[in-house]
């Protein structure tokens, strides 16, 4: 193995912290439904570019929170069968230091010409167990499982860039954008602090709106054929 930190990094949504629990339904289906007891052809909810974006990230979306999990799976098994790749190694005093980087070995020992020996050693220990990683994480499927849940993150993120290029024709179209980044959002930072609880009721006075909206519809439509 090459000398260079090439060594097992967290997973990707991993790092991103992870979407919590099972997406629940979201409230822009609240929305269709309240705006479809209206007029069809007023709301035009079906030619909403924004909501369309929407409908684009909710399924990447999902792709991304099945293929975390399956990877998250894969690598639970892989951990528990070979162990994330590191080495041990006693110093001058008789300490022992688990490292889990070429890079994190380099500063543990230096480059003092007598750690020399010990250098070379550990080296070759960390290599050893990177390459008894590497090859079942290929087997296993574990390798193909990150790249495949890499791959869907970045479609995630890069239907997020477009909400900010997409205009909203709806209430859905807006409740759509507020959804997405709320869901994002959250996964990354603290959801009680600022932005999050405004987003949060931002999206629930449009749920709302659009609820009285489609039942006063619907009271006019019942009082004229009456």
């Amino acid at each position: 193995m090459a000398d260079s930190d090439n060594t097992t990094t967290l997973p990707f949504v991993t790092r991103r912290r992870v979407l919590a629990g099972t997406v629940v339904a979201s409230t822009v289906w609240i929305l269709k439904r309240s705006a479809s007891a209206g007029d069809a052809g007023r709301t035009n909810l079906s030619s909403d570019p924004a909501l369309g974006l929407w409908r684009e990230w909710e399924e990447a979306h999902k792709l991304t929170d099945r293929l975390c999990r399956r990877q998250q799976r894969l690598e639970t098994a892989l951990v528990e069968s070979v162990g994330f790749p590191h080495v041990t190694v006693r110093l001058a005093k008789g300490e022992e230091v688990t490292v889990h980087s070429v890079e994190a070995l380099k500063n543990v020992l230096g480059k003092e010409p007598d750690a020399a020996a010990l250098r070379k050693k550990a080296k070759a220990d960390f290599a050893a167990h990177q390459a008894r990683w590497n090859a079942a994480a290929e087997g296993t499927g574990y390798t193909g499982a990150l790249r495949a849940e890499r791959e869907a993150g970045e479609r995630v993120q890069d239907l997020l860039q477009k909400f900010s290029t997409t205009a909203a024709t709806t209430l859905a179209g807006v409740a759509g954008k507020l959804d997405a980044v709320l869901r994002e959002g959250e996964s990354l930072e603290d959801s009680s602090e600022f932005p999050w609880p405004q987003i949060r009721s931002a999206l629930s006075d449009l749920v709302h709106i659009a609820e009285r909206s489609g039942a006063d519809r619907v009271q006019r439509r019942g009082i004229r054929r009456d």
